[in-house]
């Protein structure tokens, strides 16, 4: 008897048509733990769905994207729907996924991202809104378990830095199916209390603990608050909605009250470091101005009329000494020249001759007689000599010439 031979594609076909023919193939819901999961260029995500006991593969084409609301990462729980199918070139099964959903914890996690986005497309997270925390502040409101290291730690380190900061406590519910309104009631409380900044949180725990820090009503609540808030919930890995919300986030309790609370000691160095620098710029003001005023003084006393006359005085007794000095030196100089002068006047003054022997002869009519041809006998003279005048008539004139080779008179 002769048996059929198949080739492999005609194997690998009609198993796919096996699996096609399936109903409850063509879409199952498989929940299993992520492993092998890659991301590929094209867009498509390849993983392998295990549990204890077994595993199979899967893909995710890029077109069933929409079906995916978070990244899948390793170890995640999903549920992932989709159909289960033959690849004939490889002769291997796996599943195609459509949708994929987180269990258990992760669908709170998926709810958290879609309320996420729902709460950023209405604006909610929008910087603009964000409103400044005050920098110094008398009032401080917690929204907190009165119980717990969380509300011992802002107090403790509020009032480490602030001695003087009042805080007020909202005994609050942070856990479990009341926590969310309580925590509301909280925030609107402290509001109409008009405290000046508000902390709202808790310690740490798992995303179930905190899970009322990221209901709508506990964002809007916060959205809603004039009264700017801090967001501490939890330790610093930890992220809830508040946080976006809020207007600052701190990474934890003790964070939040060292952002809501100036340090007074810090404060009061502050204080004293300008203290000093203005008691040196007012000081350095006030030794420029006495500079100055000291200054304008020896102005004003140089330009009063009093030093200016003094001034002039002195100065017209200089040029008086000056003068006098001048007009000394100039007499002086005359004197001499003059004595010279003197000097040569006796050399040539009449009456030295007189003295020495000669006399000056002039007519009646007191013209010189320096010749004889100017009188005749009988003419009337006066004859000066040194002590006196003489009267004198002529009785005979004689020529006699003193010149050269004249050596006798001539009687007339």
């Amino acid at each position: 008897m002769k048996q059929n031979v198949y080739t492999v594609a005609q194997i690998n076909a009609y198993i796919k048509n096996m699996f096609t023919q399936d109903y409850m193939l063509r879409f199952v819901l498989v929940k299993g733990e992520v492993s092998n999961c890659k991301y590929h260029s094209s867009g498509h995500i390849y993983f392998t769905l295990k549990d204890a006991k077994g595993v199979i593969a899967c893909v995710m084409f890029a077109g069933s994207r929409t079906g995916l609301s978070f990244r899948l990462e390793e170890g995640q729980m999903v549920v992932v729907g989709g159909t289960i199918d033959v690849y004939e070139r490889d002769g291997k099964y796996q599943l195609y996924a459509r949708q994929i959903t987180l269990d258990g914890a992760g669908l709170l996690y998926e709810k958290f991202d879609r309320l996420k986005r729902e709460l950023e497309e209405m604006g909610m997270f929008a910087p603009e809104y964000k409103q400044p925390i005050p920098r110094y502040i008398k009032t401080l409101g917690v929204v907190t378990a009165p119980t717990g290291a969380a509300v011992r730690d802002i107090i403790n380190i509020a009032t480490r830095r602030n001695p003087y900061i009042q805080i007020i406590l909202y005994p609050a519910v942070v856990q479990g199916e009341h926590a969310a309104a309580s925590i509301v009631n909280g925030i609107r409380a402290l509001g109409q209390l008009g405290v000046d900044v508000m902390i709202v949180g808790r310690g740490g725990g798992s995303i179930e603990d905190l899970w009322a820090f990221n209901e709508e009503a506990v964002a809007q609540a916060v959205f809603d608050s004039s009264i700017p808030i801090i967001s501490a919930v939890g330790h610093e890995t930890d992220t809830t909605i508040i946080d976006f919300v809020a207007d600052l986030r701190a990474p934890t309790p003790s964070a939040a009250a060292e952002l809501a609370v100036y340090d007074f000691w810090q404060l009061m160095d502050r204080l004293a470091a300008y203290s000093t620098t203005l008691n040196h710029a007012i000081q350095m003001q006030v030794d420029r101005c006495a500079n100055r005023l000291e200054n304008l003084n020896l102005k004003v006393k140089y330009l009063s009329p009093a030093n200016q006359i003094q001034q002039k005085r002195t100065y017209c007794m200089d040029l008086e000494g000056r003068l006098n000095r001048t007009i000394s030196a100039a007499l002086t100089r005359k004197k001499h020249e003059m004595a010279l002068c003197v000097e040569k006047l006796k050399g040539l003054s009449p009456l030295e001759k007189l003295s020495q022997g000669y006399a000056y002869v002039e007519d009646a009519n007191h013209r010189v007689i320096n010749d004889v041809n100017n009188v005749k006998a009988d003419d009337q003279i006066q004859i000066y000599i040194k002590n006196g005048t003489i009267q004198a008539r002529v009785s005979k004139i004689e020529e006699v010439w003193y010149g050269e080779g004249a050596d006798t008179g001539t009687d007339i």
